[in-house]
């Protein structure tokens, strides 16, 4: 088969240039301030919001422009490159992740499923029984509030909550990575809601 490499090349600066334009629209909506909640920018550019969930900052790329007007937090860029458009968009998801999260917070919630695997906490030190010689004892940032939870007939829980979204998707991310999910019968750690595909055992010998 004959891959034609000028079309192969021009469809995907295509797609990258679609990208940054979404970016940029993206950029360009201004991120509301609620009520309650501060926003404030350093000398150095850096964002600080406080509300009633905690306070979050944020260095932004000094090129890049913040202003709080108002009840509302405007991005702006000094040019089109590349690079202007694509940070313009970055910051402008970050900075309305950050007054979501001071406000309303985050939420994470895993499920072990295997026969014997169970997870408890005390503070924030979670503690995991996931089938291996010992148990694993994990430890939480403070920044997190940490609950498990496991109830008769269902699989053992673990509930991560927070103000900062980054985070709280790094520290789920590596509870779950201590077992991920087989392929086969589908034990070990995931996220609540999460579709694992299986693959088909050997067949038996006949």
């Amino acid at each position: 088969m004959r891959v034609n490499v000028n079309n192969y090349f021009s469809r995907t600066c295509r797609d990258q240039i679609l990208k940054l334009e979404n970016m940029s629209r993206i950029g360009k909506k201004p991120v509301l301030i609620p009520n309650g909640i501060t926003v404030t920018v350093g000398a150095n550019n850096t964002v600080t919001v406080k509300g009633p969930k905690g306070e979050l900052k944020q260095a932004i790329d000094r090129d890049i422009k913040v202003e709080v007007k108002e009840n509302k937090i405007e991005i702006s860029r000094p040019t089109d490159q590349i690079r202007h458009r694509a940070l313009h968009g970055l910051y402008r998801s970050l900075l309305s992740n950050m007054v979501k999260g001071v406000t309303e917070g985050y939420k994470r919630q895993l499920e072990l499923i295997g026969v014997g695997f169970k997870a408890s906490n005390q503070g924030n030190l979670l503690d995991l029984a996931l089938g291996y010689s010992r148990n694993i004892i994990f430890e939480i940032p403070k920044e997190l509030k940490l609950a498990t939870a496991q109830e008769k007939g269902e699989n053992p829980k673990i509930m991560l909550e927070g103000s900062d979204k980054q985070l709280i998707g790094q520290v789920a991310a590596k509870i779950r990575g201590l077992r991920k999910p087989e392929p086969y019968k589908g034990k070990g750690i995931r996220y609540t809601g999460e579709i694992v595909r299986k693959k088909a055992g050997k067949a038996a010998g006949k």
